[in-house]
């Protein structure tokens, strides 16, 4: 897949993530942990949902934290509300009326689990889940879009939804956003790479894939048809998981951003391991979020 620097100076196309943030017990510690491994900088806590500009009241916004990387927004940290909440990174995909997209997704047969509201001047936002109960966030910018930087060392680069069953996901995503879909096989893996409505399907266009987790739904092996390979990132995931997205940040050195994770207090859920499209591992930070990095 093309992982040069997207021009993100406007706003971005309906489908298209446009941010990420992790929900945490501590986000003081999520500060140093981040700020080790990616060489973050914060604002003061002020910023709002699915990412604000500096300045505003803190309280107001449930004190988020923006994160920068080269003086660019690149993601934002939150405190959990409620200790019951997960500890998890969130992707939002880019909409130009979030409330027509809920609308979408319900009868698709998804759900929202935050209804779209406004975020001051920011923009809207609200979280969805898929058919499957995989969890995103809507974001419609106001006078912030989303990432100042991405897919470049330190900022978000992809995201994959981890789903059990293909022939109900596929068609949700497809329907609700209009991503053109290719399968691609990468050493028997089943996997999915989805293109923004109007763009040809292909590595070169895609903003995201999916992959299928082994369960209960998904295509068991015959004398004839060995069952799929486990994805190489999903190598992490308990066997009864529910279905979930990955995010991914770009890095220059996995091997070296392992060895951080690990003496920050993290762990290390798959090694570095070379694929097609660069050198991944997937990490959970020293309070439970799982993220993914790649070195391409």
């Amino acid at each position: 897949m093309d992982y040069a620097q997207r021009d993100t100076g406007g706003g971005y196309a309906e489908g298209v993530p446009c941010w990420v943030d992790a929900m945490l017990p501590d986000v003081e510690g999520g500060k140093r942990f981040y700020g080790e491994l990616f060489g973050w900088t914060f604002d003061a806590g002020a910023g709002a949902g699915a990412g604000a500009g500096a300045g505003a009241p803190g309280a107001a916004y449930g004190h988020y934290a923006q994160a920068y990387r080269d003086g660019l927004p690149v993601a934002a940290l939150a405190p959990k509300a409620d200790g019951r909440m997960p500890t998890v990174w969130t992707v939002y995909l880019a909409s130009p009326d979030a409330a027509a997209l809920a609308g979408r997704i319900k009868a698709a047969g998804g759900s929202m689990i935050t209804d779209v509201m406004s975020v001051g001047p920011f923009g809207s936002m609200g979280l969805a889940a898929d058919p499957e109960g995989a969890v995103f966030g809507l974001w419609q910018g106001g006078t912030h879009h989303g990432f100042g930087k991405q897919r470049e060392p330190g900022s978000y680069c992809w995201t994959e939804v981890y789903a059990r069953d293909k022939d109900l996901v596929d068609p949700f995503y497809e329907q609700v956003f209009g991503y053109g879909g290719l399968d691609l096989d990468l050493d028997g893996e089943d996997f999915r790479i989805w293109s923004p409505a109007g763009t040809e399907p292909g590595p070169d266009t895609a903003i995201g894939g999916r992959s299928l987790l082994p369960g209960p739904t998904s295509a068991a092996p015959t004398s004839t048809a060995p069952a799929p390979a486990t994805p190489v990132s999903d190598r992490y995931v308990p066997a009864r998981m529910p279905a979930h997205f990955l995010v991914y940040f770009s890095v220059a050195d996995t091997d070296a951003s392992a060895a951080t994770v690990t003496r920050l207090g993290g762990r290390v859920q798959t090694p570095p391991t070379d694929t097609p499209y660069g050198r991944i591992a997937v990490f959970t930070d020293n309070q439970g979020a799982t993220f993914a990095v790649l070195q391409g």
